[in-house]
């Protein structure tokens, strides 16, 4: 969660049940999370935008589920060292995840 005056990273306060910026003292209830919005990459650092939050690279991959053409993506080896990555999808519409083997 990031403040919506300073930009700066907050954190939970779950005693007093908000967010606090530690920068400039902002809080914001814990419930409204969902409503400042996500973090969403561009060329010049971030961009808050309305949905959950989420600094993952996008590509342009059809979602086998609601066909959809763009997908968050990551890297992970989840097999031996010697075995190429697996690359994990997930929908920037609906969620749905997959992964492609290399």
């Amino acid at each position: 969660m990031f403040c919506p005056k300073c930009k700066r990273l907050m954190r939970p306060d779950k005693p007093a049940g908000v967010w606090k910026c530690g920068s400039c003292g902002t809080t914001v209830p814990l419930g409204r999370a969902k409503e400042v919005g996500r973090v969403e990459p561009t060329g010049r650092g971030v961009s808050i935008v309305e949905g959950k939050t989420t600094t993952l690279p996008t590509t342009d991959e059809e979602c086998p589920k609601c066909g959809n053409g763009k997908a968050f993506w990551v890297l992970r080896q989840t097999r031996g060292a010697d075995e190429p990555e697996t690359r994990i999808l997930e929908c920037t519409k609906c969620g749905h995840k997959w992964r492609e083997y290399q």
